[in-house]
């Protein structure tokens, strides 16, 4: 079949509406039709080539829709049922899925080159294939996927907004309750407040944060978080600092989580010097793989007994987490519609990027039509 996608042919390039030859699904694969796609800062880095994949590219990681055809040996799901992607396949057998990572799963060792696990590709354009970001290319109508990139969610529930639990609240969820440890009554500063960052907050709140403290240059940002539940909000790092200093009575933070678009040496700096003695830095931001950009005195990490570590999907499990947090929103226990700033059509896909850039949005999401 055919199917309209948005593609990247190259860093430093726009994405391209064109028209893809698609494969129907193999063997433990699974025909979607997107509902909707979020607009993550992750593909950007893919614009940028700050994260280079394979090109040409189909975009997209964040996507929802409605299962319209299985392969063979497919018993996850059946056509008719509505699902949201995870980003990170979860097979549910190797070693990190079996050990409750499924955010590690190995079946994540393709997203960047856009093929399945054997190495083939879905989508084409002539003798040309075209790879699927994080093997899903939610910047499409249709695609043929992984039945292990998705996860069965109750009908009932709109799939616009659902799409948000795809990659950027289980991501910024998680930061703060599992890859930070979160505990009622801690200090915790967050840099950056997008998609991500957003709800880091929220789960910062969620487990019971006594501070919530965001730094972010952008006014809009930081409103946007104190209506979510942070209690400070500072355009600079160095007043954010002066602050914990004198609400923690110079302890300093519990937790500094970073989630800003690009990360560099300077935020990563300012983070381990806002915990305290036992704090824990954590990184969920990417940048350039070839760039080093944690520099930090070995002996303050020793004698003040501090923790920088690396987080994926926040360390949730997709197969559980997204459920989990559908159902928190859906008790009314976790804001997602108001996660929305704007809506766009795929041929507008450049234009919500100009706007992410601009800082306009929080999160941005593609209605297919």
């Amino acid at each position: 079949m055919k199917t309209k996608a948005a593609v990247l042919l190259g860093p430093g390039k726009p994405f391209e509406i064109m028209e893809l030859e698609l494969d129907g699904p193999g063997p433990g694969e699974v025909l979607i039709k997107y509902t909707a796609a979020g607009l993550c800062h992750s593909d950007l880095h893919l614009t940028d080539g700050d994260l280079p994949p394979r090109y040409p590219i189909v975009g997209g990681h964040e996507g929802s829709g409605i299962i319209e055809e299985v392969g063979p040996g497919v018993t996850k799901v059946k056509p008719g049922d509505h699902v949201v992607c995870s980003f990170i396949p979860n097979c549910g057998t190797c070693r990190y899925c079996a050990t409750g990572r499924q955010s590690l799963c190995d079946m994540g060792a393709t997203i960047l080159e856009g093929s399945m696990p054997d190495g083939s590709f879905r989508f084409h354009s002539g003798k040309e294939d075209f790879g699927a970001m994080c093997m899903l290319g939610t910047f499409a109508e249709r695609a043929t996927i992984s039945q292990h990139s998705v996860v069965k969610i109750d009908e009932w529930l709109p799939l616009e907004t659902a799409v948000l639990v795809g990659c950027g609240v289980p991501s910024g969820w998680g930061t703060a309750v599992y890859a930070g440890g979160v505990r009622a009554g801690d200090t915790v500063v967050i840099y950056g407040i997008g998609g991500l960052g957003i709800n880091a907050v929220q789960g910062a709140v969620s487990a019971g944060a006594k501070y919530v403290v965001v730094v972010d240059p952008v006014p809009f940002k930081r409103e946007t978080a104190l209506k979510f539940g942070a209690t400070h909000a500072f355009a600079d790092a160095a007043e954010a600092a002066a602050t914990v200093n004198e609400l923690t009575w110079g302890q300093g933070a519990d937790q500094a989580l970073i989630l800003v678009g690009t990360v560099d040496e300077e935020v990563v700096q300012n983070a381990t010097a806002v915990i305290g003695k036992g704090g824990t830095v954590v990184i969920t931001g990417l940048a350039d793989p070839t760039k080093l950009t944690v520099h930090v005195s070995g002996t303050d990490l020793t004698l003040n007994q501090k923790t920088i570590k690396g987080t994926l999907f926040g360390s949730a499990n997709p197969q559980y987490d997204i459920v989990r947090l559908l159902r928190l929103y859906d008790a009314g226990q976790l804001k997602l519609d108001e996660l929305i700033t704007t809506k766009y059509t795929l041929e507008q896909v450049n234009e919500g990027y100009q706007d992410l850039r601009a800082g306009k949005n929080i999160r941005g999401v593609i209605v297919h039509q």
